[in-house]
This record gives C-alpha cells, structure tokens and sequence, in this order.
C-alpha cells in the first residue's frame, strides 16, 4: 500500500484557524499602536508651532495676532501649517495664553 505525502483537510483548517487567531490578537494591537503614533506627532506638532510662537515674539518683539502669522510663514514652517494627524483638523490659538492647546484625542 502506497502512503501519499500531504497535508489533511483536518491538518490544514487547524493551520488555518491558528493563522486567524494571531490575526485576531495581532491586529489590535498593531491598529491602536498606529493610533499612539498619530496622537504622538499631534502633540509634536502643538510643541513645535508653540516654540515657533516664542520665536516669532523673539524676532518680532510682539506676539502674533493670528496663529496664521506664523505657520503662513515661510521662514518658521517652509512645508506649510502643520495639521491634526488624527483628525485633520486645524490648531487653535488663544490669543490670551500666546499657545496653541492640546487637541482632545
């Protein structure tokens, strides 16, 4: 009697069920990982246009009127203002404070 070498249809949906296991683990971690990271470069970007802020007041001698004043600027942002990464959104400044405040995430 011949044996055939391969694989069962039983062997194989065990293989099959294992793989969708790890996905089912993998997968959220790898999604809220990819949500830290936006959240992180949102809060980079809230630091990088409030010391862009200090230098504007630094050259100027006054502090902006509009947070437009500095990211429209070339010289404090050549690429342009810097946007929200999780939602797309725009930075708000208070005029009162001269700072842009954290989004709420």
């Amino acid at each position: 009697m011949k044996f055939r070498k391969g694989f069962t249809l039983v062997e194989l949906l065990i293989v099959v069920l294992i793989l969708g296991a790890l996905a089912a683990i993998a997968l959220p971690r790898i999604m809220g990982s990819a949500t830290n990271a936006k959240i992180n470069a949102c809060k980079t970007n809230v630091d990088l246009i409030n010391s862009q802020i200090e230098m504007y007041y630094a050259t100027n001698g006054a502090w902006p009127v509009l947070l437009t004043d500095v990211t429209n600027d070339p010289n404090y942002f050549p690429d342009g203002p810097p946007t929200c990464p999780v939602d797309s959104s725009a930075y708000i400044y208070n005029a009162g404070t001269k700072r842009v405040a954290d989004h709420v995430h």
